[in-house]
């Protein structure tokens, strides 16, 4: 599991590369909870982090498939009419934002 600090940075990153993208985000969002707007990065983030992690691919099918087993197999939304989940459409940008981070954490070890 993602640590706290860690984890905002994820955050930050996947809003800049990500939510900026996203056709579903609210005027004003993200955050989109607060605006009504359910969101699955926001609801299901370090889920979302550890199964990208979990997966080394140069295709997105992966990806996709493995985030279904481990995410929306689990999520309350599943199946519904109100999906939050913006994977599929998505899903080059996520992992490109959290391979950003791990690749920027990777970077300051060498230096150390």
């Amino acid at each position: 599991m993602v640590g706290e600090a860690k984890l905002n940075e994820y955050l930050t990153e996947i809003r800049e590369q990500v939510c900026s993208r996203c056709v579903e985000r609210p005027p004003g969002g993200p955050p989109c909870a607060p605006l009504g707007k359910v969101c699955g990065v926001e609801l299901h983030l370090p889920k979302i982090i550890d199964a990208i992690h979990e997966v080394r691919s140069e295709w997105m099918g992966p990806y996709l498939e493995h985030n279904r087993h481990a995410i929306c197999a689990h999520c309350v939304h599943h199946q519904t009419s109100i999906c939050p989940c913006p994977m599929d459409y998505l899903a080059s940008l996520l992992v490109e934002a959290v391979e950003t981070v791990d690749e920027r954490h990777a970077d300051e070890k060498q230096t150390v």
